[in-house]
């Protein structure tokens, strides 16, 4: 009876099927629904291979699955695939708990609607439209399974290319997913916007798919996960060519995330971090960042408001560029240790507003730049109401607004050790506070 159980009720025969407790291959019949229930041997060294199975919703609760379908047809199946009903435009499916409801079709990949990417140098996001989404739940559900078997229905299995806008907001805002840890999406290389919005505002989804993509395009993974406030672990990133805001605002408001992903990319893109992870209040590590040329806006707001945050990632990059790293850790209150900024040339508006509002912060890295650029420093360290001991080499602060408010609102007193030779430095928010004793470099 190891490979053979019966239920009287629907109750046990859930239990039991979600418990993942038994021994495969294994047959379960509910005698109350004379429904019948097969799970197929799998393999404990390798586990189960979802990517050569349909994309399937598994009912969690009794629910209604309602599907809209205007650009293509969808079959739908509730017996592991031995029958499959073909559904045009709009259809219901009501299920127990437990039932999983297999899908197939051929619903068109549209590459219209596009989307935008609504960054500004302070932080904040916007979703991009929610054009793709199919598929609304009146209960809990997870999904797992090949995602192309959508698109490729029954060819679904070797397809790994698809188009761009491919899956755009496809589940956003569905307040009913649980779990995408089991979802294949099998594409290597990826697309414009291809997963644009996918989960956002996914406020109860825990578990998010792997995303095995090497090779990344413009907008792939905007806003994938944003607003995702229960999601608690992130995927792994492997990827090593980047696009320009390929993860931009990424895992932004994922508030009960505390451990960044690895991204090993040493050649970045535009924006290719802009608002990753902003307003990740729980965030308490950061990645390492092992790129050592900087494009514009590449980190950018990346850790805005991770307001649990203590230690900054290592920043060995020694070629910047236009807003390289502004707003980087503005609003990270809990920030006691800055990472050393070893540039000696800057670029426009590359520190602004960097440490802004780290309110824990009291050393300020060195910084060793002789000549500055406009609006490097720009309220750089404005706020930092700790902040008592800053060392600035610079003997060139000419440029427009490269010092403007860098020191506004920080300790009343402190120590602020500048180049011997410097003689042009003025007192107060622009320059050295008032209250501050001065040294020269030795």
């Amino acid at each position: 009876m190891k490979y053979l159980r019966k239920f009287n009720n629907h109750t046990g025969y859930t239990s039991f099927l979600n418990s993942n407790t038994y021994i495969t291959p294994n047959v379960c019949l509910c005698s109350a629904q004379n429904e019948i229930h097969f799970n197929p041997y799998v393999d404990p060294a390798n586990g189960h291979d979802y990517s050569q199975d349909y994309f399937t919703l598994e009912a969690i609760d009794d629910c209604t699955f309602s599907f809209d379908c205007p650009n293509g047809g969808i079959s739908l199946s509730t017996d592991g695939g031995e029958t499959w009903s073909e559904e045009y435009g709009k259809t219901e499916v009501s299920v127990l708990g437990g039932t999983k409801v297999l899908c197939k079709g051929s619903i068109e990949m549209s590459a219209e609607g596009g989307s935008e990417s609504g960054g500004s140098e302070s932080g904040g996001s916007e979703s991009g439209g929610s054009g793709g989404r199919f598929l609304t739940s009146n209960g809990r559900y997870n999904i797992e399974g090949n995602i192309f078997s959508l698109y490729y229905g029954d060819n679904f299995t070797e397809e790994t290319s698809l188009i761009e806008n491919a899956f755009n907001s496809l589940f956003s805002s569905d307040i009913y997913i649980i779990s995408a840890e089991h979802l294949s999406l099998p594409a290597t290389t990826l697309t414009d916007s291809c997963y644009f919005n996918m989960f956002y505002d996914c406020t109860n989804l825990t578990t998010a798919p792997e995303l095995s993509a090497t090779t990344l395009a413009e907008n792939c993974y905007q806003l994938m996960f944003n607003g995702c406030t229960s999601l608690t672990v992130a995927p792994e990133l492997p990827a090593t060519t980047l696009a320009d805001e390929c993860y931009s605002q990424m895992f932004a408001g994922c508030t009960s995330l505390t451990e960044a992903p690895d991204l090993p990319a040493t050649t970045l893109a535009d924006s290719c971090y802009f608002n990753m992870f902003f307003n990740c209040t729980n965030l308490t590590t950061a990645p390492e960042l092992p790129a050592t040329t900087l494009v514009s806006g590449c980190y950018s707001s990346m850790f805005q408001n991770c307001t649990s945050l203590t230690e900054a990632p290592e920043l060995s990059a020694t070629t910047l560029a236009n807003f390289c790293c502004s707003y980087m850790f503005n609003g990270c209150t809990s920030l006691t240790v800055a990472p050393e900024l070893p540039a000696t040339s800057l670029a426009y508006k590359c520190y602004i507003n960097m440490f802004q509002g780290c309110t824990s912060l009291t050393t300020a890295p060195e910084l060793p730049a002789t000549t500055l650029a406009e609006g490097c420093y720009n309220s750089m360290f404005n706020g930092c109401t700790g902040l008592n001991y800053v060392k600035c080499l610079a003997t060139n602060i000419s440029a427009s607004g490269c010092t403007t408010n860098w020191l506004s609102n920080v300790a009343v007193s402190g120590t602020f050790i500048k180049a011997a030779p410097m003689s042009r430095w003025t007192e107060g928010n622009n320059g050295i506070p008032s209250g501050w004793t001065i040294q020269d470099a030795a």
